[in-house]
């Protein structure tokens, strides 16, 4: 009813409050996350950048990829370590809508891209004959400009939406960032804004998830295809990085938005939600450069030119 609904200026973020007396520990631990995952997808960007073997559409999708994965993390960690280290937990309503619009921003930007990754794998090793011509400079612009301003358009009308409802049940937001989830938990219509986030999680989760899912389908279906032992190894190695990470991110992501509301759950929600905003894109860099001998070959490369550089 309108008399119970109350006029909120600020939220408080209760995100691991019932974890006061490791303040200190989980802020070093949040520290060391978001650090190794910055330097890390640096690293990936830098070495993509400046190495020409890798100027190619596999690696330009997963040099966005490590922009976002630097920007996603720092949506939401030196928040949550300064709460950690200060104490003050509000958050005005700018700062909280704020945060929403780039935490969706990059999110669904990270999930087009994964998606896009996997069409450049079918396209790769279904059709190498006509890759460079299917994904050409030109084609690969077009899917990044198209990405990123389908994930900015979609976060503007969910951030829009989000800020004109209305608060009744409290300003606690049982999450550490300002989460649209954790918004619904305190609406006073309740059953519009899950409704609007299941639709939001059916067309930029769902969807290109069942594109992915196709994907490697046809994938599968062309390495068994492929007569050398060799060729069909070779094949499949180019693909097990995108598949680890996409493992990792849909696993939490879909746990978190797709589940019914259940009494109780915010601890496991948060720590789901530090799974896939902050080791996620920590061990990205890892992943890629670990299973991947052209990235490592590039660092080599980089860090001799590097050391002959300063010798001289």
């Amino acid at each position: 009813m309108m008399e119970n609904q109350t006029v909120l200026k600020e939220f408080f973020i209760h995100g691991f409050s019932n974890s006061a007396k490791y303040t200190i520990v989980l802020f070093v631990i949040f520290l060391l996350i978001y650090l190794l995952g910055i330097l890390g997808n640096l690293i990936i960007i830098i070495v993509i950048f400046k190495d020409v073997h890798l100027h190619t559409p596999m690696y330009y999708f997963i040099c966005n990829l490590s922009s976002v994965d630097i920007f996603y993390t720092t949506v939401t960690l030196p928040k949550l370590m300064d709460i950690q280290l200060t104490g003050k937990i509000s958050m005005s309503f700018i700062q909280c809508f704020s945060q929403m619009y780039f935490f969706i921003f990059m999110g669904v930007t990270e999930v087009l891209l994964l998606s896009s990754m996997a069409y450049d794998r079918y396209i790769a090793i279904c059709f190498p004959l006509q890759y460079q011509y299917m994904m050409s400079n030109r084609k690969c612009i077009l899917i990044f400009v198209g990405i990123w301003m389908s994930a900015c358009g979609n976060a503007l009308y969910m951030t829009g939406f989000a800020s004109t409802l209305s608060f009744c049940h409290s300003n606690k937001l049982q999450q550490f960032f300002c989460d649209i989830k954790a918004l619904s938990e305190l609406s006073c219509a309740d059953m519009i804004i899950y409704v609007v986030v299941y639709v939001e999680t059916f067309f930029f989760g769902l969807c290109p998830f069942l594109l992915i899912l196709i994907s490697y389908v046809k994938i599968i279906t062309g390495i068994l295809h492929i007569r050398s032992k060799d060729g069909r190894r070779k094949a499949f190695s180019t693909c097990t990085s995108h598949l680890t990470v996409l493992f990792l991110f849909y696993a939490t992501i879909l746990w978190l938005y797709t589940k019914p509301p259940i009494k109780h759950s915010e601890e496991i929600d948060q720590v789901f939600s530090v799974l896939y905003t902050a080791v996620t894109p920590m061990l990205n860099p890892l992943i890629y450069s670990l299973r991947n001998k052209e990235i490592k070959d590039a660092l080599i490369r980089l860090l001799v030119n590097s050391i002959k550089s300063w010798q001289t």
